[in-house]
């Protein structure tokens, strides 16, 4: 299987437009989940009983075939860029959920016990105490999130968008390779950019585990 390198060089524009579409149509997906996914994981934090049920809901939703969902949310929102993100969002809700109700539960209770007894009220203790120890766990989660994120981005393609899956359907309609490639390639670049900005990010907002190295 050859590569036309002419073609490439001859979509340059277009191949950049797509890669940003699909950047863009994934890291929307991402910031919408952990919008979503943070309140309801301090909730299951917090209240036991509700823990099995957010978190059963989240697997029950992920158990549902991408291309479902893109189909089940045409008649809301259309064959708009809109369908595409809010699918992507109810898939990264099952990892962003659980990887944060796990961080938070691995604050160990002395140290939030500390806090308290110093005066700290719980939402501060929740801001400054919880989340940043729980941090570690949670940009795990948001890294298996993102690079999901931009592998599924693709398949809305059967819904008029998909960003580089665009180029897998001409390729294969015209049964020309090279796009098929060039978008895998793309696709598989952004994943392994995206995860290294991901842990360049927690290495930066995790100076203790800095100094503790």
């Amino acid at each position: 299987m050859s590569v036309d390198w002419s073609w490439i060089a001859d979509h340059t524009d277009d191949l950049t437009s797509l890669t940003l579409s699909h950047l863009q149509a994934a890291l929307t997906a991402v910031l919408l989940g952990l919008l979503v996914s943070l309140p309801l994981a301090v909730l299951a934090h917090r209240v036991r009983p509700l823990r099995g049920v957010l978190l059963g809901l989240s697997n029950v939703l992920f158990t549902i075939p991408s291309i479902a969902i893109f189909v089940l949310l045409l008649p809301v929102s259309g064959l708009t860029r809109t369908t595409t993100v809010i699918g992507l969002t109810v898939y990264t809700l099952v990892v962003l959920l659980r990887n944060t109700v796990e961080g938070l539960d691995s604050v160990p209770a002395k140290t939030k016990e500390a806090a308290v007894a110093m005066g700290t009220r719980p939402l501060r203790v929740l801001l400054t105490v919880e989340l940043p120890l729980a941090l570690p766990v949670i940009m795990a989660g948001v890294r298996i999130a993102t690079v999901m994120s931009i592998s599924l981005v693709s398949v809305a393609t059967y819904i008029g968008d998909g960003g580089l899956g665009q180029l897998f359907t001409d390729g294969f309609q015209r049964d020309f390779p090279t796009p098929v490639i060039a978008g895998v390639a793309l696709t598989i670049l952004l994943a392994v950019v995206a995860d290294a900005a991901l842990v360049a990010v927690q290495y930066v907002l995790t100076p203790w585990k800095r100094r503790r190295a």
